[in-house]
């Protein structure tokens, strides 16, 4: 039924909240941070919650990715009456050193993608940064299983805005009714495919409610895609 096999990557393979996570947890001791914070736990959830906004605004196109990444690293800083640019661009320039070195991926990412290559055509369809999505790829040992790596950078369009899907088709030359879109995001990746009508895979591991309509495929976690494909 499927030929074309559309992955996220972020929090779908490569395991975007542990990593950030483990490279947060450096940035803090090699600034030591613990001169402004209580703890990195305390930090890092100030960091969270506004940088969830941001993405917010960033993906609606409110914002430039400049200001995206200004605002969110200042903003812990200035949470606790720091307002330091320079130590925020400091940090900053750090955490994406760390980040695209990290290497943790979600279970049964690599088995997953074991079994699907060279059955069906893999891409990535991501929202993330260029400078980082092939090397943090690279670092975790998938960036071979891939035949194309669609961003959204590349047409300053992002998911789930049906522009991009349209793109990823194009560019990759898939025809819709034999591709599927395989997500965490259900606003992004799920809704998004819907958008275009786009058969999807909503992994949640956590099992978060979802409304407005049920997905194509609804998975905890990843090995399922084998009972699927």
């Amino acid at each position: 039924m499927y030929t074309n096999i559309f992955f996220d990557l972020d929090d779908t393979l490569w395991n975007f909240s542990e990593n950030a996570y483990d490279s947060f947890a450096e940035v803090y001791a090699n600034f030591n941070f613990d001169r402004y914070f209580d703890s990195f736990d305390g930090f890092y959830t100030i960091y969270k919650e506004y940088n969830a906004a941001l993405w917010i605004e960033y993906g609606n196109g409110e914002i430039s990715k400049e200001e995206l990444n200004r605002r969110r690293f200042c903003h812990p800083l200035e949470s606790v009456g720091v307002y330091d640019e320079a130590l925020a661009k400091s940090y900053s320039d750090d955490f994406f050193r760390l980040i695209p070195t990290k290497s943790k991926l979600l279970p049964y990412a690599k088995e997953t993608l074991e079994y699907l290559s060279g059955r069906y055509r893999l891409f990535i369809l991501s929202n993330g940064f260029r400078e980082l999505q092939f090397q943090k790829m690279k670092s975790a040992g998938i960036e071979h299983y891939f035949e194309k790596v669609i961003l959204s950078e590349d047409i300053r369009v992002h998911k789930p805005h049906p522009e991009i899907f349209h793109f990823a088709l194009s560019a990759t030359q898939s025809l819709l009714n034999e591709s599927l879109m395989i997500g965490d995001s259900w606003e992004a990746d799920i809704l998004g495919a819907k958008g275009v009508n786009m058969d999807q895979v909503f992994l949640n591991p956590s099992n978060r409610p979802f409304s407005s309509f049920k997905p194509t495929y609804h998975i905890q976690n990843l090995k399922e895609v084998l009972g699927i494909l």
